[in-house]
């Protein structure tokens, strides 16, 4: 029995996953669905829907889904699936359909009964989105018995990919980059994009780039500046002359010859241009054309000179592709893929005939319909029977020339570009044939085009695609350039803040001009762009986009690779300071230790092949996340750790690479060879000395700088230019002699290592903890807290928000009973200081833990604000910038 029509499966949530994430290493569609009833219906319970689903979609029998072999889905229907994974293969085959393939596709089951998490890969995410709502009409239509119009879904869909997604210039472009290892930052909803990251970047606009002069497309588009400049230097051109009006139009084509050509003197493209007009009325109906089209232009008369048109691709200092601009008319029964068509049109009298007629073939099978589909094709009429009668090509109709190109050719192509002075431009030729030199044939150019499209090169109706994209890649950047800086990325429960922003000093130190996103807000070098939390993608993307950034370091936090994903695609170092008790564990379908593990370890997935992951060999979990990489990880390791226990060991007897400490000194080993890199007797802080989680933190420091190349001495000296700073550790001393400690201390391991150290650093002193449990704290988070607060506070107080009640509640339920005494419950840090520096003596110590990288500044702000003297610490934990 089919459940009732109006409990639909609904979309709850769709999250952009811009980049790497815990699911994959590009972006994705988190789509959070609930199914409502449909959770007791699976696929093979409603009637009618798994035939609708095929019939609809025939070609998702390609679709090998977890089977692992063809029609692996189709199994899956048969056999009974649940409709989040039904939406997850109906919208990727939509996509596919509707514009272009894409594979990757997962649905996860959550914690709440019925709601799913389906991810799917998408090019463009508004268009990516819009799939997945046709996707669940058409599943929802099945599931209801009702009929569905997916021809009229695709053809909307496809107007929004052209609206939307890369066009095919701008995609070849960007795919070559990526295929180099180019990263391309897309910068408009449109065509712009960024290739590379920070100082070495470059630009382009579809087949622009930002070497392309203003001054050199200028004069591209008025023709007869381009035909004097371009006569001057010896190119053959077409004769041709200004006209004023109709009549001047008609008197000039006299003077030419007919037939004449009427184009406007600016025009582009070939808006406005009429072609072998043989008659006054002809010509001058022509003049109107070209004239309506660029009202404040001249109009061009030129002599026609008779052959065929050519188009040639002009990249820097090379000729790099040619295409002849003709038509072919191909018929046939049976033809059913792409091979037989091309052997067809090879095949073809017709072949090099001006013929306009359409491709047309007829389609027996609805699958091979599909496949052809995919290479571009189109059909433009339907057989009853519902199979295709003509297909229309979406590529070009044209003929791949390359080859045949003469070297004659190629050079007077070359000197009319140069000439205009494009760095990239389309010519337009006419020749009998262009395998000989123009002269001997009466050739001559035409035009020359700025932004030129490259589709007729990418998908020739006849002959192989060129690498156009790749020429223009190769232009762009040098085979030894990679458009990338040195980027650090900093994860892990504790210690990243503290560790990015060391790193950040030492880059800086050696004279790098550093773009730095961390939780305390955004600089590029000396210069604060943001101070709020910057440890997201949009601050990230930021530093990479700016153009005087020459390295870059990034926190990245849990939350930032769960909910958007990482905003870079690979990274040179990936710093993994430690897991601990890991954190976050509130958040909406974040309850396991693993989900975070998983946003922390993202960084180390995309180190490349020439980086570093940098991990704590002393953390349990980090250690598991090194086992997890292992398989597919194309850089190196480098472990740090306070000791040289077994597994660094293991590492150097096998060439690795390890940081550790060795009796007073950090040191650097590489397989039998050792370097020190610093003292820690000069780090040490008189007051608090230097605990262990710090040593920690100066151990990934120096790690991340031994990966990123930096010498001992550059360590060294970066390191101790960090030091000595008036902000680091926030201790402060109240007038009444009580201390104040500030600390980002929102997690158990992170408050167990501050308090351990306190306690054997002020053995006589009374500990006071005031909290402020984050929202997004699980119950098992609260429990550990507690365990925490009950081991080493006398007393303790809240800062209560509406999302962390529960979490109060449970805190104060159980130290009813304990040596620890709950103050109270207060609304907002400033109260909360306020109230908790009334009466405290010279043996206690206030240990504030605020729950944000706001509510820390803030705390830091309310204690100057009333004159509480803040002390110097020394040692390592006065580093600048220290959370």
């Amino acid at each position: 029995m089919a459940p009732p029509q109006a409990h639909h499966m609904q979309i709850r949530t769709i999250k952009r996953l811009v980049g790497p994430n815990i699911w994959a290493n590009y972006p994705l569609l988190e789509v959070w669905v609930d199914l409502g009833r449909y959770e007791d219906f699976p696929s093979n319970t409603l009637p009618g829907f798994n035939d609708k689903i095929m019939g609809w979609l025939p070609t998702m029998i390609e679709h090998r889904c977890g089977i692992g072999e063809r029609g692996g889905f189709f199994q899956r229907l048969r056999g009974g699936t649940w409709l989040g994974h039904v939406l997850e293969h109906v919208t990727l085959e939509i996509q596919s359909l509707a514009h272009m393939p894409v594979g990757y596709g997962r649905a996860r089951e959550t914690s709440e009964r019925g709601v799913y998490k389906v991810l799917i890969e998408v090019e463009d995410f508004r268009f990516g989105e819009a799939c997945v709502k046709v996707a669940h009409d058409m599943i929802m239509a099945a599931a209801e018995e009702r009929d569905f119009d997916l021809p009229s879904a695709l053809k909307k869909l496809r107007t929004l990919a052209d609206d939307y997604c890369y066009g095919p210039s701008t995609q070849a472009i960007v795919s070559a980059a990526k295929a180099r290892g180019i990263p391309a930052l897309r910068l408009t909803e449109g065509n712009l994009v960024q290739l590379g990251y920070g100082k070495p970047q470059r630009r382009i606009w579809t087949a622009e780039t930002d070497a392309t002069s203003a001054v050199a497309e200028s004069i591209a588009h008025d023709k007869e500046l381009a035909r004097t400049l371009l006569s001057s230097v010896g190119v053959p051109i077409v004769e041709g002359r200004n006209v004023t009006s109709p009549e001047n139009a008609w008197e000039v084509a006299q003077e030419l010859g007919l037939p004449v050509v009427v184009k406007p003197r600016n025009g582009n493209k070939g808006r406005g241009v009429s072609i072998r007009l043989e008659d006054r009325a002809s010509v001058e109906a022509a003049y109107r054309i070209a004239e309506k089209e660029y009202v404040a232009g001249e109009v061009v008369v030129e002599r026609f000179i008779p052959g065929r048109q050519y188009r040639v691709l002009v990249v820097g200092d090379r000729a790099v592709a040619a295409s002849g601009g003709q038509a072919h008319q191909v018929t046939g029964d049976g033809v059913s893929t792409v091979a037989e068509l091309v052997a067809k049109v090879n095949a073809d009298p017709q072949r090099g005939d001006d013929s306009q007629q359409p491709l047309g073939v007829l389609v027996l099978d609805e699958i091979a319909l599909e496949l052809l589909r995919r290479q571009g094709f189109e059909p433009s009429s339907v057989l009853p029977d519902g199979r295709a009668a003509v297909l229309r090509y979406n590529g070009d109709l044209t003929v791949d020339e390359t080859d045949r190109m003469h070297a004659d050719v190629a050079a007077q192509c070359v000197l009319a570009v140069r000439t205009i002075g494009l760095d990239i431009a389309g010519i337009d030729l006419i020749a009998e044939d262009i395998s000989r030199p123009l002269s001997a044939q009466g050739g001559a150019l035409i035009e020359v085009n700025s932004s030129p499209g490259l589709i007729m090169h990418l998908k020739p109706l006849v002959g192989s695609p060129r690498p156009v994209g790749e020429a223009i890649v190769n232009h762009l950047f040098a085979k030894t350039q990679s458009g990338r800086v040195p980027l650090v990325a900093v994860s892990g429960t504790n210690g990243k803040t503290a560790v990015a922003s060391l790193i950040s000093d030492i880059l800086a130190s050696v004279g790098r001009n550093v773009g730095h996103a961390s939780s305390l807000g955004l600089t590029i070098g000396e210069r604060a762009l943001s101070a709020q939390d910057g440890a997201n993608a949009e601050s990230t993307r930021r530093a990479l986009m700016n153009p005087f950034v020459d390295a870059i370091v990034a926190e990245v936090s849990e939350p930032q690779v769960i909910e958007e994903g990482l905003a870079f695609d690979r990274c040179e170092v990936a710093v993994i300071t430690n897991l601990g008790s890991g954190d976050h564990l509130g958040r909406t379908f974040v309850e396991e230790l693993s989900v975070v593990q998983k946003a922390v370890r993202a960084p180390a997935d995309i180190v490349l092949p020439s980086g570093y992951a940098v991990l704590n060999a002393e953390d349990p979990g980090v250690l598991e996340i090194a086992e997890q990489i292992k398989p597919k990880f194309q850089g190196k390791l480098c472990y740090f750790a306070r000791t040289l226990s077994a597994l660094p060991a293991e590492h150097l007897a096998a060439g690795g690479r390890a940081v550790v400490v060795d009796g007073s000194d950090v040191v650097s080993l590489h397989g039998t060879r050792r370097e020190t890199v610093l003292g820690l007797a000069p780090l040490t802080c008189p007051v608090l000395g230097l605990p262990d989680f710090l040593l920690d933190d100066l151990l990934a420091v120096v790690a991340a700088g031994v990966a990123l190349g930096l010498t001992p001495t550059q360590i060294k000296s970066g390191v101790t230019r960090a030091i000595g700073g008036s902000d680091g550790v926030a201790l402060f001393d109240a007038p009444s002699g009580a201390c104040v400690l500030v600390t980002p201390a929102r997690n158990a391991s992170s408050l167990g290592a501050w308090s351990e150290s306190l306690r054997r650093i002020f053995p006589e002193r009374r500990l006071t903890a005031l909290l402020e449990p984050p929202a997004d704290w699980s119950s098992a988070d609260a429990a550990r807290m507690t365990a925490v607060v009950l081991q080493y506070f006398s007393e303790v107080a809240t800062v209560v928000n509406s999302g962390s009640l529960p979490y109060v509640e449970e805190l104060e339920a159980k130290l009813g009973g304990s040596n620890c005494r709950s103050i109270g419950r207060l609304e907002t840090m400033p109260a909360a200081l306020n109230a908790l520096l009334e009466g405290r003596g010279s043996g206690d110590l206030l240990c504030v833990c605020p729950a944000t990288g706001t509510g820390y500044t803030s705390a830091l702000a309310g204690l100057d604000s009333k004159g509480i003297g803040r002390r110097r610490v020394g040692g390592l934990p006065s580093v600048r910038h220290f959370r």
